[in-house]
């Protein structure tokens, strides 16, 4: 293959603006998820006197030392506790991600009660649904740890209730169909929230710390009037002696991820895999820590995107698929890792003959059952009388079924511009990716925001017309009311905080994120579990 050269002048006043301009979006999302961290270390004292881990505590003695943990939707509600970003504590109350237990990828969650006792944040269900869809989807088994006060009644809402349910559905479909579920139980798992535990193939239960019970003292009592302590009701003892709840009594938070780590360990989870081998392959040739200057902070600004692709590919190697045709779309072949990937990316707006190669392209890695990733740069399709006569829209709606349809992995990084139908068409959110990520500098909108206030000007200014009076002062005060609203929603501190990716990345990881995924992908491909018709039942 082809090795592609640098046109990146590291020296120049553009280049040091757009690192600068990244660097500091790359503090402030660590900003923000450090705020998380402390605020859930800040229970240290209360947490030492119960003889407990903090939750991140509990993760590191969890997962391998020194393998990778990709984590997931750091930002997670990020604005929506709190209009006052300066307060506000992202993460949805849960720390999620894929690791390794015991030498098994696994999807891991973890309730991080250092924080309102574990109770789930906003966004939170979201975000626990979301990563339950991808230990599904991946065939990962999923590994909880769980402490929560449940749902918070103060703020209690009907729907997150009813939609709650589709959490305790995921684990029955998981253990159905072959993962399996461990729970360690470190403390409260009451109420709906017993299920969690309940819901499980795996139960690790505390002493003196494990609560599970579907009505604590004070419900109880209120509702029959019965008297009765937490222990008796639902703790550890009880459970894995009595209702046979629980399958194994820890002493600790240590020997019950101890127990964690041995189940994992003694499954045989990857009995039957084949085994690659270790693959030969050379890094990219260029430094990861120029993708911090490649990006302009104006989308507007062209940019070659395969001076992306030449720092994240194997020995910048790439392939490209009908270079010529449709050239502001850039298909094209290359390897990450010894991972094949096939990849669709972005020189400008799609245009008749771009979303015709990409059809094609699209078609063709399903074919070879290569992966296909989508590095979003677009400021959509291509609009004009000459692109309607060309049959954009045709040409588009064949493209966006070719994504609907592939039958191969698919994974998208939001690498700048992502706007209109050109999301849909690179395989946006609303496409289900297997995996989504952003860098910090992404924009996602249905148009940038002055287009949408020049859109929304020129059709008021005419109805203007028709009254017989036109109000530039209140055009203009329209107009900049538009482009602040589009403007505060089409940052990742917005669309991240929704969910609308699984989480934002520094630029110079892109290329270990992708090897990671593409893993996950690959043994998802080869994986066949023991699928029952129900999951697996309490004694």
């Amino acid at each position: 293959m082809a090795q592609i050269e640098s046109t990146i002048s590291v020296s120049s006043p553009a280049f040091a603006a757009n690192r600068e301009q990244m660097l500091a979006l790359l503090t402030q999302v660590r900003a923000y998820e450090q705020r998380t961290q402390a605020k859930s270390a800040a229970s240290r004292e209360r947490f030492e006197k119960r003889q407990q881990l903090l939750p991140r505590e509990r993760l590191s003695l969890l997962l391998d030392p020194g393998a990778p943990f990709l984590e997931f939707s750091t930002l997670a509600g990020l604005g929506l506790d709190t209009p006052d970003l300066e307060r506000s504590v992202p993460g949805g109350g849960v720390i999620a991600g894929i690791g390794f237990v015991s030498g098994i990828r696994c999807m891991v969650l973890a309730s991080d009660s250092g924080i309102d006792a574990g109770a789930l944040q906003p966004m939170g269900l979201d975000k626990l649904l979301r990563v339950q869809e991808m230990a599904l989807e991946n065939k990962l088994p999923y590994v909880q740890l769980v402490e929560s006060a449940g749902a918070n009644l103060m703020t209690y809402r009907v729907e997150d209730f009813v939609r709650g349910g589709n959490s305790f559905r995921n684990l029955a479909r998981m253990s159905a169909a072959g993962l399996p579920v461990v729970t360690v139980t470190h403390g409260s798992s009451t109420a709906g929230g017993a299920y969690q535990t309940g819901l499980s193939d795996y139960i690790i239960l505390v002493r003196g710390r494990s609560r599970a019970f579907l009505a604590g003292p004070p419900l109880l009592k209120a509702a029959t009037g019965e008297v009765a302590t937490e222990e008796e009701l639902g703790g550890a003892v009880m459970h894995t002696s009595i209702s046979g709840l629980g399958d194994y009594l820890a002493e600790d938070d240590h020997d019950a991820l101890r127990l964690a780590r041995e189940i994992l360990g003694n499954i045989d989870w990857n009995r039957g895999m084949p085994h690659d081998g270790l693959r030969s392959f050379k890094p990219p040739r260029y430094d990861a820590e120029e993708l911090l200057g490649i990006m302009p902070a104006d989308h507007k600004r062209p940019v070659d995107m395969r001076q992306v692709i030449a720092r994240i590919a194997d020995d910048s190697e790439f392939l490209e698929f009908g270079e010529n045709y449709g050239s502001a779309t850039v298909c094209g072949h290359f390897k990450i890792e010894g991972l094949p990937v096939g990849v669709i990316t972005n020189n400008g707006p799609i245009d008749p003959a771009g979303a015709t190669k990409a059809t094609h392209f699209i078609q063709a890695c399903c074919q070879s059952r290569t992966p296909i990733l989508y590095l979003n740069n677009t400021t959509g399709f291509m609009v004009g009388r000459a692109y309607e006569e060309a049959g954009i829209i045709k040409h588009g709606s064949k493209m966006i079924q070719a994504v609907t349809n592939a039958t191969v992995p698919q994974i998208t990084i939001y690498c700048g511009a992502s706007f209109g139908a050109g999301n849909y068409g690179m395989c946006g959110r609303g496409f289900h990716p297997r995996f989504c990520f952003s860098w910090p500098n992404a924009k996602t909108a249905v148009m940038g925001g002055e287009q949408a206030a020049g859109t929304m000007r020129i059709v008021t200014e005419a109805g203007m017309r028709r009254k017989g009076a036109v109000d530039e002062a209140k055009l203009d005060e329209m107009s900049q009311r538009i482009v602040e609203r589009f403007d505060s929603q089409m940052s990742v501190f917005t669309t991240s905080a929704l969910l609308l990716d699984d989480g934002v990345i520094d630029p110079r990881d892109t290329r270990a994120v992708l090897a990671n995924v593409l893993a996950v992908c690959r043994e998802e491909e080869a994986r066949k579990p023991q699928t029952m018709q129900f999951s697996v039942a309490r004694p």
